[in-house]
């Protein structure tokens, strides 16, 4: 497993999420096997592995939304199964898809998400300006969630689990549908939130790895294999004469020898 020294300090207190030998299976297969991780503020890991890798399994199990059969889920030293709503109360949890209620208008529910999290009145009316404000929402805010294109309902999304400015953010694929100055957008927004936050980011794209993310982690048939930083993970991928190489091109290689479809094997990694 390629891992820093910075990683190995999984246990420390100052950890946001704290994950420890997170286990979850589906009748005879094993999804998730003895995962660990940890996070702090200012952390901002990308989550990467080929599809049915445990990836989205893995983000539910610590939004609160699956249930491990063995492990533990911390935010910020809150145990997720022992007490999900306090859990969740600090966490902020973009799943796949668009959202629900397509009958709503992003206005609509966003209020309704601030109730639900027992926010009104103007606080709540400040929470949903800033949130549509940093999603850039305002020009859609009363039309209906189903007639928007895949970009705008995931920006609504995106609007809803940033909401009541949580400390710790578990973005599944925050940029899938949107186009390219829409994707620089949420960058930034990541970029801007990283100081007080810490976010865990799944996708399949290594130039969200490149652009936003200082921790990089590398799931394959549900055991992690890589905990590091981008541009370690980019230097184990570097082969003789790959120097000046891209690094972009550095982290394709060593993904796929990590995941099993590069032509070395993964004992060659360091």
């Amino acid at each position: 497993m390629i891992r820093t020294d910075r990683t190995l300090t999984a246990l420390t207190d100052r950890a946001m999420i704290r994950v420890s030998g997170l286990i979850k299976r589906f009748g005879a297969r094993t999804a998730v096997d003895d995962v660990s991780f940890a996070l702090e503020r200012g952390d901002v890991m990308g989550f990467l592995g080929p599809n049915g890798a445990g990836k989205t399994t893995t983000m539910r199990m610590i939004a609160g939304f699956l249930a491990p059969d063995a492990g533990r889920v911390e935010v910020a030293g809150i145990d997720v199964v022992r007490a999900p709503r306090q859990a969740q109360a600090l966490l902020g949890y973009l799943p796949e898809g668009a959202p629900a209620y397509g009958e709503m208008t992003p206005a609509a529910l966003l209020s309704f998400q601030a109730r639900a999290r027992g926010v009104s009145g103007a606080a709540a009316g400040f929470a949903i300006a800033r949130a549509m404000a940093r999603t850039a929402l305002e020009e859609v805010a009363e039309q209906r969630i189903d007639t928007l294109s895949k970009g705008f309902r995931r920006r609504v999304a995106l609007a809803g689990a940033i909401l009541h400015d949580p400390p710790v953010l578990v973005l599944d694929e925050p940029t899938d549908g949107l186009d390219p100055n829409q994707k620089r957008e949420v960058r930034a927004l990541i970029g801007a939130l990283q100081a007080e936050t810490a976010i865990l980011i799944s996708t399949h794209a290594l130039e969200e790895v490149e652009a936003v993310c200082n921790r990089v982690a590398v799931i394959a048939g549900g055991q992690l294999v890589a905990d590091t930083t981008p541009a370690m993970l980019a230097a184990a991928g570097a082969g003789p004469g790959a120097r000046d190489a891209r690094t972009r091109t550095r982290l394709e290689a060593v993904f796929a020898r990590l995941t099993g479809h590069g032509s070395a094997p993964m004992r060659d990694l360091p």
